[in-house]
């Protein structure tokens, strides 16, 4: 999946190679779906959400660019896969699902695989996790129809957002970085989402 799919689509860090070479896909998908798991293609994870396409995992993961310092929020933990390669990347990660189920799922997963380095809570991630922030990276992985100024002003100077942006069907990923009170936007490129649901994103 790596050799082929990612290095061959244009993704360089290697910190982020290294840590899907590393990060066993095929645990965080349903049984049904683990001969599919390594196909650069999202799957079902239940509760009409998906795991995100492999290349787009590392495209956001690069844009985020974590250090092995940083403290990393991301929302919408799903099936838990991008959790596991930030904290193969960052110093921890604190991760915010709704869906309870998918949560406790992903923190069984994670718990298993040896990561210690990661705090999964249910809630709205709209909101943020405005008690552990300043982050130094935040990476939504739900499309909203605005940026949250909620999670722009948990960054810390110098701190990236990334983010689907766009309406139900189709959205543009983000990356925003904090410059003291100046927020700088810009455009990777385009993709498909679930929705973000909450105070700062869609409604039920």
């Amino acid at each position: 999946m790596v050799a082929e799919q990612i290095l061959g689509r244009g993704i360089q860090n290697a910190g982020v190679l290294a840590a899907m070479r590393k990060v066993p896909r095929h645990l965080f998908v349903e049984e049904a779906f683990a001969g599919r798991a390594y196909g650069d293609y999202p799957l079902p994870i239940g509760e009409k959400q998906t795991i995100s396409q492999p290349y787009m995992v590392a495209l956001m993961t690069e844009a985020l660019d974590p250090g092995p310092k940083d403290r990393v929020l991301e929302i919408g933990t799903g099936s838990g896969y991008q959790t596991g390669i930030l904290a193969e990347l960052c110093a921890k990660v604190f991760s915010i699902e709704r869906i309870k189920l998918l949560a406790e799922r992903a923190e069984r997963i994670l718990r298993c695989l040896g990561y210690s380095n990661l705090l999964i809570k249910v809630g709205d991630g709209s909101n943020g996790w405005k008690e552990e922030a300043p982050f130094e990276g935040i990476l939504v992985t739900a499309g909203a129809p605005s940026v949250p100024m909620a999670l722009m002003q948990q960054l810390t100077e110098g701190g990236r957002l990334i983010i689907p942006i766009g309406d139900e069907f189709s959205q543009s990923l983000t990356k925003i970085v904090r410059k003291g009170n100046d927020y700088h936007q810009s455009n990777l490129t385009g993709c498909v989402f679930v929705k973000l649901i909450g105070d700062h994103g869609w409604k039920h």
